[in-house]
């Protein structure tokens, strides 16, 4: 025995074939594809079995009901109303076929198969000459009608597929919907928070109008989820708003655009003056489909931009922040600051010691390779710390631990970012002196307190960067220095929760600072 589903109000029937798990949703791949809004992409997954078939709900957003009854798993037997959404079906049993009777070949078989049936492809008619393709649609048979619908649908999603850009996508959509429908005019709503906003309105020929969609339509198709179809808006009673008698709307299709998380995006309207063009249920049928369309390519764009905004966004940071930690900036969004505020840093200044005398004395090539190599070394000691490279200054370099992200540990980050630093020069220096070239010693300060973080500069170029008595004191730390030392305030010290061995020295005296600024040397 074989089972069928026979839509009750749809043209929908499916042969259930006793071949596993059949999938019952709205996406085109489903073994029993349903284009309506009420039905998840996934809904239900169905088996056959001995004397019926097994229906179970797969989480669906509008339920899965049988005789009327919500469910989460239930054996139909034939004569069940199964219902998916809102949209109602039957279950038959179907007799077995007595086998075909054998008629001898009537030519040779092809080997490696049989053709059973062979339709040449005939292109869909041009998409830009709408008045063609609607006469050619209304005088085709409804097979052939059929197959027009089809291969529109696909031309679409081939060229909304190709649009990436949100609002160039709209206008793609609006120029569709004139090309296919006989329409006067066209809206497109999209959420913006719990709001619909209405982002196209035109007419059929291409000229932006000023209208409102009726928000009695609107509202049913949002909160029902469900595509409407008026072929007499004036007195239909569903409809109470007297915008529809005010813009004279006589005949209306609206079909919400449902996310993939069955989500309404938006909605699609359309609507003309003339009764003598009134819309009919395979517009409808059409609408819901390109609906479906026109929403998946809403999230494909919507996520490309995003992964444009987010791809520019993390190469700007890379350039000054860890890759891990530019990848945490650029997909926080707006729960990470970048603009002025007092943040909580730990700065560490290193430059090199007798820079100016060596450079005379050097190629500006070999000084630039040389450097180049000094520089990389040293910023890979910061990123390997977690530290933010704020900047080159000279032959010296800034970093600092606190902005826009802070850790508990950043005073200690700073001083083993600085012991890394020197470990690592000592490295190059002693291949550097294998191959002749001159060697490098460098002085580091370290401080930690208060300073202003955010984006500093002109309207022509920002820079984010720490400023500030924090950040000053730091570099005069660095100043006093010697090649080979690592000096630390002592509020950097307070800070740090596993210091290393600390020699103190006689209170340092530091420019613009009133009084000796107690500081340690870090023993290596």
């Amino acid at each position: 025995m074989r089972y069928r589903l026979t839509g009750t109000e749809s043209a929908y029937r499916f042969e259930l074939a006793p071949t596993g798990t059949l999938i019952c949703g709205r996406a085109v791949t489903s073994d029993l594809a349903i284009i309506d809004p009420t039905v998840s992409r996934h809904h239900a997954d169905l088996v056959v079995g001995a004397g019926g078939v097994t229906v179970r709900d797969v989480g669906s957003s509008n339920g899965t009901f049988v005789n009327g009854v919500k469910i989460d798993e239930r054996f139909a037997v034939p004569g069940d109303a199964v219902t998916f959404g809102k949209v109602a079906f039957r279950l038959e049993a179907v007799a077995d076929a007595p086998p075909p009777a054998q008629v001898p070949p009537a030519a040779p078989a092809i080997p490696g198969g049989t053709i059973v049936r062979q339709v040449p492809r005939t292109p869909a008619a041009g998409l830009e000459d709408s008045h063609k393709l609607q006469a050619a649609m209304a005088a085709a048979e409804p097979a052939e009608k059929d197959r027009q619908k089809l291969a529109i649908l696909l031309e679409v999603s081939k060229g909304l597929t190709k649009v990436a850009d949100t609002d160039a996508l709209l206008a793609k959509v609006a120029e569709y919907v004139f090309q296919i429908l006989e329409a006067d005019r066209c809206a497109i709503l999209l959420r913006e928070g719990d709001h619909m906003v209405q982002k196209v309105a035109r007419d059929k020929r291409s000229a932006t109008v000023a209208y409102q969609v009726p928000q009695s339509i609107v509202g049913i198709v949002v909160d029902d989820k469900v595509a409407v179809l008026s072929d007499n808006a004036g007195e239909d009673t569903r409809f109470g708003g007297q915008s529809i008698l005010m813009q004279q709307v006589r005949s209306a299709i609206c079909a919400p655009l449902v996310s993939g998380e069955d989500q309404v995006l938006g909605v699609l309207y359309v609507d003309n003056f003339s009764l003598a063009k009134r819309f009919g249920e395979g517009d409808l049928d059409f609408l819901i489909a390109f609906a479906g369309i026109v929403a998946v390519a809403l999230e494909n764009a919507s996520f490309a931009e995003r992964i444009r905004r987010e791809a520019l966004t993390r190469s700007n940071f890379e350039r000054f922040f860890t890759p891990q930690l530019a990848a945490r900036i650029a997909n926080a969004g707006e729960a990470i600051r970048l603009g002025g505020e007092k943040r909580r840093v730990a700065v560490l200044f290193s430059d090199i010691r007798g820079f100016t005398a060596l450079s005379e004395t050097m190629n500006a090539d070999v000084m630039a390779k040389h450097l180049t190599e000094y520089f990389t070394e040293m910023v890979e000691c910061v990123f390997r710390h977690g530290g933010t490279l704020d900047k080159f200054i000279g032959d010296a370099v800034m970093a600092q631990w606190g902005a826009p992200l802070a850790e508990a540990d950043d005073a200690d980050r700073a001083v083993a970012a600085a012991l890394d630093m020197m470990q690592e020069l000592d490295v190059l220096n002693t291949r550097w002196r294998a191959e002749g070239r001159p060697e490098l010693k460098i002085g580091i300060g370290i401080n930690y307190g208060d300073a202003f973080a955010g984006n500093i500069g002109s309207e022509r170029r920002l820079e984010y960067t720490v400023i500030g008595d924090t950040v000053n004191t730091a570099s005069r730390l660095c100043s006093k220095a010697a090649g080979g030392e690592i000096i630390i305030s002592e509020d950097c010290r307070r800070a740090l929760a596993n210091p290393p061995a600390l020699e103190e020295l006689e209170p340092l005296v530091l420019k613009n600072k009133s009084q000796p600024v107690p500081a340690y040397r870090i023993c290596r």
